[in-house]
């Protein structure tokens, strides 16, 4: 895909989606709306179990949605295959979830470095890269440890160096700051807008952390699997 200039990097229209069948069936998103601009920081929340995790899954292209559209990066997920969408994420789309996801038998350098092994970049060099962006986020003393032996907020800042080293066009980012006390919490959403937000970028942040919103450009509010309010930085709703 040539990276040609975007006005929205996400668009989705009319989204809905359940699970489960019959008199068990839950329906969690109800026909959602949203666009998030190219070049800013969205930031998505609400209450527990409005829908904002699966929202950001489908936007993922993790979960197909029952109905509406979803464009990411001027690209129509409904429209390709699996194998399509797997391709799309490797190459455009980096992720700081909420479990942190590490894999516990690699240092965090080689953490860090699995989405540049995973492009078949020499091992060498990605562990360098990987070195380079983990003293970004002040774990340089920390490149050789194992998950187990660092702390939450080390392994949440292990997990963002992995999202940000292959410089993803679209960062999705679920509670990034949870294991964080305030101080370092900024910082690294410093980190982010510094290292991820640019003109043919965006970063959707899914998150209860009131102390991190005035990093949003726009926050869009969730209720009842709905989006009930859109609103820009300026104050003026969207």
């Amino acid at each position: 895909m040539s990276k040609i200039a975007i006005q929205n990097a996400v668009s989705v229209h009319g989204l809905k989606k359940g699970f489960g069948h019959g008199a068990a069936r839950v329906d969690v998103l109800h026909g959602i709306d949203l666009e998030a601009a190219a070049g800013e920081m969205l930031f998505i929340v609400g209450p527990s179990g409005c829908g904002k995790t699966t929202l950001l899954t489908l936007i993922a292209g993790l979960l197909d949605p029952d109905a509406g559209e979803i464009s990411v990066l001027n690209q129509d997920l409904n429209a390709m295959s699996g194998t399509q969408k797997t391709r799309f994420r490797r190459d455009n789309v980096g992720f700081i979830f909420q479990q942190f996801n590490l894999i516990p038998t690699l240092t965090a350098a080689e953490n860090a470095a699995v989405p540049l092994l995973i492009r078949e970049i020499p091992r060498k060099q990605a562990i360098e890269e990987a070195s380079e962006v983990l003293r970004s986020v002040k774990l340089g003393h920390r490149l050789n440890a194992f998950p187990t032996s660092l702390s939450g907020g080390e392994q949440q800042r292990v997990s963002i160096a992995r999202a940000l080293i292959a410089h993803p066009r679209l960062l999705l980012c679920d509670e990034p700051t949870a294991s964080l006390d305030g101080e370092t919490g900024a910082k690294l959403m410093e980190t982010l807008r510094a290292s991820a937000l640019k003109q043919d970028r965006a970063i959707l942040v899914v998150t209860h952390d009131t102390r991190i919103f005035s990093f949003a450009d726009c926050i869009a509010r969730m209720l009842d699997g709905r989006i009930v309010s859109v609103e820009r930085k300026s104050g003026i709703p969207a």
